[in-house]
């Protein structure tokens, strides 16, 4: 434990205690607590409607922690009208908008390594439109390692925690436009 020492509202010394094991995250990192699939869809809408060709979204965690439901949501803000769900048979989805362009879901669950993954050409994929990687641990060393990790923990029945790291300058002002539409400030 560190002790620091800051002045309370009413202007008095006090003695504060700080954890030092507990993480500290960069001012550009969120974390965030979804209380519903509502609210995470809604998340993923306002990620979505930020994103390029060539951004590559990774969304890591655990079976049922909210990662599908989350690139509903992007998809969607995105601006694709065709439904969304997880290609974990198919290993990857393709979502269109009305102008054409496409957003990419790759569910690399099934995949043993990165080779695998580099066989479904990951550049091309980038460099026709957005990519959202489910699993992308498994595959890690064939990403570009600047991208937007949101690694997603189940908490409780209806709840899940999201955390936002940016990798790279883009990703680092994704979050900050992120942060802003969906925030405030």
């Amino acid at each position: 434990m560190l002790a620091a020492k800051r002045k309370n509202r009413v202007g008095r010394q006090v003695s504060a205690k700080y954890n030092s094991v507990m993480p500290i995250f960069a001012p550009q990192v969120i974390e965030f607590i979804s209380r519903s699939p509502e609210q995470t869809r809604r998340l993923g809408f306002r990620l979505g409607s930020l994103l390029q060709p060539g951004d590559l979204i990774c969304l890591s965690g655990d079976l049922g922690t909210g990662k599908t439901t989350m690139v509903q949501g992007i998809a969607q803000g995105w601006g694709s009208l065709d439904a969304v769900s997880s290609p974990t048979f198919v290993l990857v989805n393709t979502y269109r908008k009305p102008d054409g362009q496409v957003l990419h879901h790759l569910d690399a669950y099934r995949l043993q390594d990165a080779l695998e993954a580099e066989d479904l050409d990951i550049h091309l994929m980038l460099e026709t439109g957005a990519l959202v990687v489910e699993w992308p641990e498994r595959i890690q060393a064939a990403l570009d390692p600047q991208h937007l990790w949101v690694q997603f923990a189940w908490l409780a029945d209806e709840q899940r925690g999201m955390v936002f790291k940016p990798r790279g300058e883009r990703y680092v002002s994704l979050v900050t436009e992120f942060r802003r539409r969906t925030f405030g400030g």
